[in-house]
């Protein structure tokens, strides 16, 4: 499951506009990207091969152009599939029970039993995981924030296909909400030099 060991970089992110799967609010000053990394030259920063074991690694990069500071302290995302399956990013912990227990992928227990997962975890997938996590709380006046959500696609054969990612909750400094996301994958998909 584990590379050689070697530190995790974060991707410099471009502005939002800059990736295929973005939308731009100009009338806001805010434009959101998401960019899946489902391919092994990409998914390569990682150490954990997440795809092996359900997770979707996607780089979410929030450009804001406007003069203001926009809370994202509200934000929530849902990648929603073809078939309507609607799927909320995985938490750490969630995170480290995949990488547990990977052969646990798509079936629930019952019952919550507690789990230690983190302690069969090692401590550099456990660092990697939280240095990739997207965890800003604002994008200043012209700034970008970007990071890395994590979706569970285990049994989804092509999840990109025909799915969208949905952000809301974001606030601009007044607290009235921006209008909301929606990013289609067809775009990721259909970018040119995408195989």
């Amino acid at each position: 499951m584990l590379f050689a060991a070697k530190p995790f970089v974060m991707p410099t992110p471009q502005p939002a506009r800059s990736y295929p799967a973005h939308e731009e609010h100009s009338d806001e000053g805010v434009t959101v990207a998401f960019d899946p990394y489902d391919m092994a030259d990409k998914a390569g920063i990682f150490s954990v091969h997440f795809g092996e074991v359900g997770m979707l690694p996607v780089f979410i990069v929030i450009t804001n152009d406007g003069d203001q500071p926009v809370s994202l302290a509200g934000m929530t995302v849902e990648f929603v599939t073809v078939s309507r399956t609607k799927i909320t990013p995985a938490t750490v912990d969630d995170l480290y029970r995949r990488l547990a227990h990977p052969e646990a992928g798509t079936k629930p227990s019952p019952i919550p039993w507690p789990k230690k997962a983190k302690a069969s975890v090692s401590k550099q997938a456990q660092e990697e995981i939280q240095d990739a996590q997207f965890a800003a709380r604002a994008v200043e006046p012209h700034g970008t924030q970007a990071g890395f959500l994590f979706f569970d696609v285990a049994g989804i054969s092509t999840p990109l296909a025909g799915g969208h990612i949905y952000l809301t909750g974001l606030r601009d400094a007044k607290g009235h909400d921006l209008f909301y996301f929606d990013v289609p994958m067809e775009k990721y998909l259909s970018a040119p030099g995408k195989p």
